[in-house]
């Protein structure tokens, strides 16, 4: 029974220590954040897509596509600003790893067990700039199939900044429980580039 209370006592302190180091981690990116809206114009961009797909009329669906445009080309110039601003940031603030209490462990963690949301944050970039960066005369087919692309693009992203703040199953159940989405067929729907570099980084097994 001694042993029992010990190891429960030692198990309390850990999620004590853990909610406290979530709560730094949540504080040090929204600061980052806070100068930009890409968390809004993503919402906008999904619902838009949305918008886009279930429109019948091609003249009305087209009209909508144009629209977002715009919202495509901010949204990836704030999102490569944000990679470029946390260039700046302290690594050891910016260490992240896939264990459960991640937070809290992973700048005593060795290098080989962690990677850096400043590396996984540009990829997140590139990717959404390439797709951003359309050309003219795109075939509606095309345009679809980019839509679905960076909504993807946009869901990893999203999760990547929870997993940071959080942990990734968190940020997993998080995806699915708000996307119906699960997070293989989001890593599986992105670009081939990003798929592959966000791999590299995270050791997600393709």
């Amino acid at each position: 029974m001694e042993i029992f209370s010990i190891v429960f006592m030692l198990g309390l302190a850990a999620m004590v220590l853990n909610a406290n180091a979530q709560r730094k981690r949540l504080a040090f990116l929204a600061g980052h954040l806070r100068p930009y809206q890409i968390e809004k114009q993503m919402e906008s961009l999904i619902d838009g897509y949305l918008r886009a797909l279930g429109e019948a009329d091609p003249v009305r669906q087209q009209q909508v596509w144009g629209t977002l445009d715009a919202t495509e080309q901010s949204l990836s110039q704030q999102v490569t600003r944000l990679a470029e601003d946390l260039q700046r940031a302290d690594p050891a603030q910016t260490r992240m790893s896939g264990v459960p209490l991640q937070a809290l462990l992973a700048d005593k963690l060795p290098d080989s067990a962690v990677l850096d949301l400043r590396a996984l944050i540009q990829v997140h970039a590139q990717g959404i700039a390439a797709l951003a960066r359309h050309p003219d005369g795109e075939t509606p087919a095309a345009r679809k199939q980019r839509a679905y692309t960076m909504s993807a693009e946009l869901l990893l992203l999203q999760h990547s900044c929870h997993w940071y703040c959080r942990s990734l199953a968190l940020a997993s159940a998080r995806l699915q429980a708000k996307h119906d989405t699960p997070y293989r067929q989001v890593v599986q729907s992105v670009s081939n580039g990003t798929r592959q570099a966000y791999a590299r980084l995270t050791n997600y097994p393709l």
